[in-house]
């Protein structure tokens, strides 16, 4: 199982007996696994089971899924006749005749015509025999959610390894730039001293102490080794089966950390204007990431 986008909608049938059951799956980002049932009357039985073939199939995200049923229903339809309601009525019908000496013979038409003489009952559907027809329009649409979402992640792993790319080369270009800069500010630290001590020869053991206070404040080899370990282990996670979402916007914060940390040891222009590129780059990553399971 490749990485997969929490976005996605699916569709399954299944039909028997005259009776179609269609489930309808929409999908979004959450954080964690957020099941939103729509069930016939009677199916809230099988609430848990659902919930439970759908958790086989995702692990994060907004779900929100609708079962309907539709067809012939014949089968649960029971008819009888209420006998003592309809006695009463004929007795009543009677009274009447007698009473005001009218014409007239009772029929059946007249007699069934009147309320709760023929009741008609629903009966509720056995939900042992009805499961598998659900579970496999169940399973149809989570399959076909299942693949949308598996092509909507190849196209964000796709878009998250050529940014991750062009991420890599701006840290490259960063990591060049250090010794040249270092070296400039170190010409600009003589001068500077120059200028104070009105020419006066600088005696060259402080001078070499305030170079090298210069250069560890300017040292970001450490943040560099840890963007580049970073970057191993966002590829590596890209490539991985199940869900990586979590791991993926952990990394992004760390990438973050260590960008700012760049950026305020080295105060220099070129540098700031890669550290802004390299955030940008990253708040990119970080919208795509929230859409991996």
């Amino acid at each position: 199982m490749a990485v997969r986008s929490m976005t996605g909608f699916g569709r399954g049938e299944s039909e028997h007996g005259g009776r179609i059951w269609t489930v309808e799956i929409r999908c979004v980002n959450n954080r964690f696994l957020d099941l939103k049932t729509k069930l016939p009357r009677g199916y809230a039985g099988l609430e848990e089971r659902i919930r439970k073939k759908v958790s086989e199939f995702q692990q994060r995200g907004r779900v929100d899924l609708v079962l309907s049923v539709s067809g012939d229903f014949s089968d649960l339809q029971h008819v009888s006749v209420n006998l003592e309601i309809a006695r009463n009525y004929h007795q009543a019908l009677g009274l009447l005749a007698d009473e005001f000496a009218l014409d007239g013979e009772i029929t059946l038409a007249q007699l069934s015509s009147y309320p709760d003489v023929i009741v008609r009952e629903q009966k509720e559907e056995d939900l042992e025999v009805i499961w598998p027809h659900v579970e496999q329009a169940l399973v149809s649409a989570l399959e076909s959610c299942s693949l949308m979402r598996s092509q909507e992640g190849e196209a964000l792993v796709s878009d998250l390894q050529a940014r991750l790319a062009s991420f890599e080369v701006t840290i490259d270009t960063i990591e060049q730039s250090v010794p040249q800069l270092v070296q400039q500010r170190e010409n600009n630290l003589k001068e500077r001293l120059e200028k104070l001590l009105d020419n006066t020869e600088i005696e060259p053991m402080r001078l070499a102490q305030e170079v090298a206070l210069l250069a560890d404040k300017t040292d970001v080899t450490e943040e560099i080794v840890r963007l580049r370990s970073h970057i191993k282990q966002f590829a590596a996670f890209v490539c991985e089966a199940g869900a990586v979402g979590r791991k993926l916007d952990f990394l992004i914060q760390e990438f973050l950390r260590e960008v700012n940390t760049i950026a305020s040891k080295i105060n220099d222009a070129s540098v700031a204007h890669h550290t802004v590129d390299l955030k940008s780059e990253l708040e990119k990553m970080r919208e795509q990431v929230q859409n991996i399971e």
